[in-house]
């Protein structure tokens, strides 16, 4: 059975979606723990990090550091932190997270965000890549 993310890949379930190419889908969490939380989503579905092949464990890497260069032009805070937990779905996934503090990346405290807030967010990051 596929994933959430990999129903959000294929049109199934809508996003608001930041980027996509080749090995990658990049939208924004619906669950945010900060505006601008986005998720960096292979589109080979996979379990485990440590379980991508190391191209492409690498370029998985080296695109969330280009997704998060965006998200510091759009959102101001001291530092774009990264989670990869996994435990919530099962497919790779890599957390970019905008932090003024710590707790920020405790997937403790949310934060509410309008559709429109969504749009805009995701538009501004898209248009800093």
């Amino acid at each position: 059975m596929s994933s959430i993310f990999t129903k959000i890949i294929n049109g199934e379930i809508p996003s608001y979606k930041i980027a996509e190419n080749e090995d990658f889908y990049v939208f924004l969490d619906i669950n945010p723990n900060a505006k601008g939380h986005t998720l960096v989503v292979p589109k080979k579905e996979i379990n485990k990090l440590f379980d991508l092949d190391e191209g492409l464990y690498n370029r998985l890497m080296s695109y969330s550091r280009k997704i998060a260069k965006a998200i510091e032009k759009v959102i101001p805070c001291e530092r774009i932190g990264m989670a990869v937990i996994g435990l919530e779905v099962p497919h790779v996934h890599v957390h970019l997270i905008p932090l003024q503090k710590m707790e920020d990346i405790q997937f403790i405290k949310k934060v509410k965000m309008s559709p429109q807030e969504f749009e805009t967010t995701a538009k501004a990051i898209a248009t800093n890549l």
